[in-house]
C-alpha cells in the first residue's frame, strides 16, 4: 500500500511536494500523459493505489475525489506526433514539465517514478523512487489522474477511429489493433515512427512469380 513516508521526510522541512507519473508509453497511438499531484499535509486520502492495480470504475471514482482532495493537480501530454518528432524520452521531458507547470501551486521537491530524473533542470529537488507508484501516495495519485484522463480521451476517439478500438484497447497493442492497423494502416493518432506502425504504414511489395 503506497504510504506518505518519502512525502512527510520533505514536509517536515516545510517543503510543497509532488507526486509525478506517466501513463501512455507503450502505447502505439494516442498521447503520452503525465500527472503531477500535490497532496495536503494535514489530511490522509485512504484506498490511493498504483492505477495499474484498479479497475476503471475504482479509478474514475479516485480521480474524482483527488479533484476534490489535492491541494493541486496538474496534467501534461506529449502528442503522437510530438512523440515522433522528439523521440519518448524528450517527449516525456516535455509532458512532465507541462503537468508540473499546471499545478496550481509550484512544488520544491518533486517524487518521481523509476530510476530516471526526466526532470532535472526543472530547479526542484527530485526524488526517484523505483516502483513509486507502489511506494509514495502523491505518486499513486498521479498515476490514477493521468490514467483516467487518457483513458476518457482515447474512448472519446474511439468513434472516429472505429476499426482500432480505441475504447477497449486505450492505443496499447492488442490483436484486434494490431489487426486493423494492417488492414488500414496507421490513423492520425498512431505513432509512426514506432516500427508496428512504420511496417504498416510501408507499400506492400508484391510477390515474385
Amino acid at each position: 500500500m503506497p504510504s506518505l513516508d518519502a512525502e512527510r521526510r520533505h514536509w517536515a522541512e516545510g517543503a510543497t511536494v509532488a507526486g509525478i507519473d506517466e501513463v501512455g508509453r507503450g502505447a502505439w497511438a494516442g498521447p503520452l500523459t503525465v500527472g503531477a499531484v500535490v497532496l495536503p499535509s494535514d489530511r490522509r486520502m485512504y484506498k490511493l493505489r498504483d492505477s495499474k492495480v484498479l479497475d476503471a470504475t475504482r479509478r474514475e471514482q479516485l480521480a474524482a475525489r483527488l479533484h476534490g482532495f489535492a491541494v493541486g493537480i496538474g496534467l501534461g501530454d506529449a502528442t503522437n506526433q510530438e512523440i515522433d518528432r522528439l523521440g519518448l524520452s524528450a517527449a516525456l521531458r516535455l509532458a512532465a514539465h507541462r503537468a508540473v507547470e499546471a499545478l496550481a501551486v509550484a512544488p520544491d521537491v518533486l517524487l518521481l517514478d523509476g530510476n530516471w530524473d526526466f526532470l532535472a533542470d526543472h530547479g526542484t529537488h527530485n526524488e526517484l523512487l523505483v516502483h513509486g507508484d507502489a511506494r509514495s501516495a502523491s505518486i499513486a495519485a498521479a498515476s490514477i489522474v493521468a490514467k483516467v484522463d487518457r483513458d476518457r480521451r482515447m474512448i472519446a476517439w474511439d468513434a472516429d477511429h472505429e476499426p482500432y478500438a480505441f475504447a477497449s484497447n486505450k492505443g496499447y497493442p492488442t490483436p484486434v489493433h494490431r489487426a486493423a492497423l494492417l488492414e488500414h494502416g496507421p490513423c492520425a493518432l498512431h505513432r509512426r515512427s514506432w516500427a508496428p506502425v512504420a511496417a504498416a504504414e510501408a507499400p506492400q511489395l508484391p510477390l515474385d512469380g
